[in-house]
């Protein structure tokens, strides 16, 4: 079992930057395997992939945050973070964290993220 905590959600103009953190209560990267990333979900549309992060340190983006948002982990912490800079509002949306760990997928309860004026 793995339980994920997000923090650092908010209601931020458009141009900002806010950075999310996501704190599991286990080691995720102790398998080649196991990865963390960030998805949202904004109302009416499905939930859709913004980054994960690899074992090794590798990730993607999806193409929509590329040169905007930037995922980093802090391994001693179980941490993994989601720096959003020259936020939009099509950024709003409830941030998810998600952990796969040995085959099964955990999310966290979600933070929102508001971009508005």
């Amino acid at each position: 079992q793995v339980q994920l905590v997000e923090s650092g959600g908010g209601l931020v103009q458009p141009g900002g930057s806010l950075r999310l953190s996501c704190a599991a209560s286990r080691s995720i990267f102790s398998n080649n395997n196991n990865l963390m990333g960030w998805y949202r979900q904004a109302p009416g549309k499905q939930r859709e992939l913004v980054a994960v992060i690899f074992i090794g340190g590798g990730t993607n983006y999806a193409d929509s945050v590329k040169g905007r948002f930037a995922i980093s982990r802090d391994i001693a912490k179980n941490t993994v973070y989601l720096q959003m800079n020259s936020l939009k509002p099509e950024d709003t949306a409830v941030y998810y964290c998600k952990a796969t760990y040995n085959g099964y997928d955990y999310w966290g309860q979600g933070t929102q993220v508001t971009v508005s004026s």
